[in-house]
């Protein structure tokens, strides 16, 4: 009887000591974090307009943007923001198509408008860097030409910066376009785009908010970033050689300059869902390499014995090395049972880690709804989606196992702004498997 009493209790300690890095690393952190945004968010300070607007200038990347710059230019054009204090300055590196026939359409429509292209080498950080040498605006703003803005983005960005005279920069909030979710599509698509607008809801309001408190930003979004045009030239402007340019940018500002780097949660960029499964896989393999550059090029002498204090030591700790546990959970569930673990043991501890990343999702749902409360529509929208938190665990565990593979292959492979696709990469690794079972079996002839 002892034996068997022993014998449950080092399985259970076993099994709950991986159980507590969720709770004790994400959860608990989550739950604080939240409190105090809800807080903040209820006692929202009023800005004050300045008696006279400063002249912006606006910067576009343009690559192969045919379909989508002409109604990226009107969003500026339609824009509360007024049009004479508005220099927007296309970047075209070089395009294949015919995004340039999209700017002539733009220039005769919005003809009161201050626009101009100009050529640049290839590469959105090339396009970023020519624009910013031939930009006059007291602030300047970059944003994606496949997104549109929403009405008083550029005005609620340029009051942040008027009322907080500290920040040097500020990220905007992105979120996909809730008319195209609500389109008819197969449902897997439909449910991935669901939870893709919740995650980037969550993120920029909640998250990065939170980030911002004590400037702990830790990326400013490449689709939707502004600048003081002061501190941005005395950085090293944007980093050609690194596929996370923002995150890099974002670094320079705060840790080299020392300066403060801020959200603007009421300045919203449309941007379109991810229309399938295969460019989540590429797309977040991307980001995680990008921030692997960019953090292996920022830090120096990081001393484990600073996790608590230093932001960016635990923010290594939690959206990287804790990946690999993450992914031993997957492993360890199937190997585990071979152990005689008790499958119930182990569904429980699942059930229980499940429901809490459910409660911190509504703890976060609240906190978004209160933000998003200056936009009816978009919060009415986002309202209604409440049943997303049910799915949002699994759809978080999804990216944790894409960023993971990210980090291998960010290890083993040079970096490109497209990884190899999913089909592609299971292609390689079963032809890899297939040779090296046939040199097994040759060997054993």
């Amino acid at each position: 009887m002892f034996y068997w009493l022993q014998l449950t209790l080092f399985k259970m300690g076993f099994w709950l000591t991986w159980a507590l890095i969720p709770i004790v690393v994400e959860i608990i952190p989550a739950f604080i974090s939240g409190i105090r945004l809800l807080v903040k968010a209820l006692h929202k300070k009023t800005l004050i307009m300045p008696d006279k607007m400063p002249f912006i200038s606006l910067l576009v990347p343009v690559y192969n943007s045919e379909d989508t710059l002409f109604n990226c230019i009107r969003s500026i054009h339609d824009s509360t923001y007024p049009t004479e204090l508005i220099q927007v300055i296309l970047a075209d590196n070089q395009s294949t198509d015919d995004s340039f026939g999209a700017f002539e359409r733009a220039q005769n429509e919005f003809s009161d408008m201050n626009m101009q292209l100009i050529h640049t080498q290839r590469g959105k950080a090339s396009a970023l860097n020519a624009a910013i040498y031939a930009s006059i605006g007291t602030y300047i703003i970059n944003i994606d030409s496949d997104g549109v803005l929403e009405k008083n983005a550029l005005m609620n960005i340029v009051l942040q910066f008027e009322n907080d005279y500290d920040v040097a920069a500020l990220t905007g909030t992105i979120l996909p376009k809730w008319e195209m979710i609500k389109a008819k599509k197969p449902w897997p698509l439909k449910l991935l785009q669901h939870n893709e607008y919740f995650e980037y809801a969550q993120a920029f309001l909640s998250g990065r908010t939170i980030e911002a408190k004590n400037n702990q930003l830790f990326t400013m979004s490449g689709a939707f970033s502004a600048f003081r045009k002061e501190a941005l030239l005395n950085t090293f402007m944007y980093d050609t050689a690194t596929i996370g340019e923002d995150t890099d940018m974002t670094f320079q500002i705060r840790d080299k300059l020392k300066r403060k780097v801020s959200i603007c949660a009421s300045a919203i960029f449309y941007i379109e869902p991810i229309p399938s499964l295969g460019n989540l896989y590429t797309q977040r393999q991307r980001w995680q390499k990008g921030e692997l550059e960019v953090m292996h090029a920022h830090t120096q002498d990081i001393a484990v014995h600073k996790f608590f204090s230093d932001f960016l030591i635990r923010r290594i700790m939690i959206d990287h090395t804790f990946l690999f546990p993450r992914m031993i959970w997957l492993f360890a569930s199937i190997a585990l049972l071979f152990f005689r673990y008790s499958p119930i043991m182990m569904g429980m501890s699942y059930v229980a880690i499940y429901i809490l990343y459910v409660l911190v999702g509504w703890l976060n749902f609240i906190c978004v709804r209160v933000l998003l409360r200056d936009f009816p529509k978009e919060n009415r929208f986002y309202g209604r989606q409440w049943w997303v938190l049910l799915t949002m665990p699994l759809y978080n565990f999804v990216c944790s196992f894409i960023r993971f593979v990210g980090t291998i292959n960010g290890m083993t492979e040079a970096s490109v702004w497209n990884s190899e696709r999913f089909d592609q990469e299971v292609k390689g690794a079963s032809a890899v498997v297939k040779t090296d079972w046939k040199n097994l079996k040759k060997r054993r002839r």
